[in-house]
């Protein structure tokens, strides 16, 4: 059953319709997003988190930031949410309660990004460390040395790996603007500020390919768990793509097209706008499309044929592929 999932998902991505559903999720521009178990949650940039359900929008929670710092990464499960707030961690229980790490094991140098994955949450910090800390013990576990750089995105797996990048890149790749891990295939993906995809393969540890995929930075990339077939990238020229893991070949982009409808709806800040998407040619002009049209795409994460985006605006964005 598993099995058939994935391959409609994929070829849902590679040759279907899509439809685009859009509404109003926050009063102050956001550039954050995850999705998981049919929820999505949305924030970075406001001073609310807010928790929907990917299939009727509506809201179902609404998490506060401290007034005094900036919520700066997130991650969830499927009874808490892990923040980075300044130079500490908070954790909010789904029921809303919130609490901050102790100060003399929660605090470090500045953090830029944050991973979760139970029972440990992971900081990468500005002075290139990484620090692991025990979600129970609420103390950090290990400093580890990762880059003579600020660490810019992290990526975590099951079995206890961590992947990083730094602002500076390494020989093999420079500007690294998003990063994930597929343990499905043992593969390593990042997208850069040059507009590159790269792949590496953990088992013959090298590169297994690149391909400059758009002409600007890609700003976000995933793909569905246990999917080891296409990856789905986003950037500032607001294109979305899809990509084969295997080769980095583009399989097929997209990009917004007329609206079809609006109703108003209780489930969001206004109404919820239903939008055709378009699918590109392969020799498609991208500066000839209106910028309505495809804003830039700061963060999108991938479900089962949907694909939920934020563009560092109000708007949140369901691709929904069919």
């Amino acid at each position: 059953m598993l099995e058939w999932a994935i391959k409609h998902h994929q070829s849902s991505l590679r040759e279907g319709h899509v439809e685009v559903d859009q509404w109003k999720g926050h009063s102050i521009g956001v550039n954050r997003c995850r999705m998981k178990m049919g929820l999505i949650l949305t924030g970075v940039g406001d001073k609310v988190m807010r928790l929907w359900s990917a299939e009727s929008y509506k809201c179902l929670g609404e998490y506060a930031i401290p007034h005094a710092v900036s919520l700066i990464d997130y991650d969830f499960d499927e009874s808490k949410i892990v923040g980075l707030i300044g130079t500490r961690i908070s954790i909010w229980r789904r029921g809303g309660q919130r609490s901050i790490f102790p100060s003399r094991e929660g605090t470090f140098p500045k953090g830029l990004c944050l991973r979760y994955l139970d029972p440990e949450a992971v900081v990468g910090c500005e002075d290139g460390t990484v620090r692991v800390f025990d979600m129970y013990s609420r103390k950090c576990s290990r400093i580890i040395r990762m880059h003579s750089a600020p660490v810019t995105c992290l990526s975590l797996s099951g079995e206890q790996l961590i992947f990083s990048s730094s602002s500076l890149g390494s020989i093999t790749i420079s500007g690294v603007k998003a990063l994930c891990f597929n343990p499905c295939s043992s593969l390593v993906f990042a997208g850069c500020a040059s507009g590159y995809a790269s792949c590496w393969d953990l088992r013959k540890m090298g590169l297994l390919w690149e391909r400059r995929v758009s002409p600007n930075v890609l700003y976000s990339l995933g793909h569905m768990q246990n999917d080891s077939s296409t990856l789905v990238v986003g950037g500032i020229d607001g294109v979305l793509r899809v990509l084969d893991q295997s080769t980095g070949e583009l399989v097929s982009s997209y990009v917004m097209d007329q609206l079809v409808s609006s109703a108003s709806s209780s489930s969001s800040l206004g109404g919820i706008e239903k939008r055709k998407g378009r699918r590109l040619s392969e020799d498609a002009r991208i500066d000839i499309i209106p910028r309505a049209a495809r804003p830039p795409i700061t963060c999108l994460a991938v479900g089962m044929k949907k694909v939920v985006a934020t563009h560092n605006g109000k708007q949140i964005r369901l691709w929904k592929f069919h």
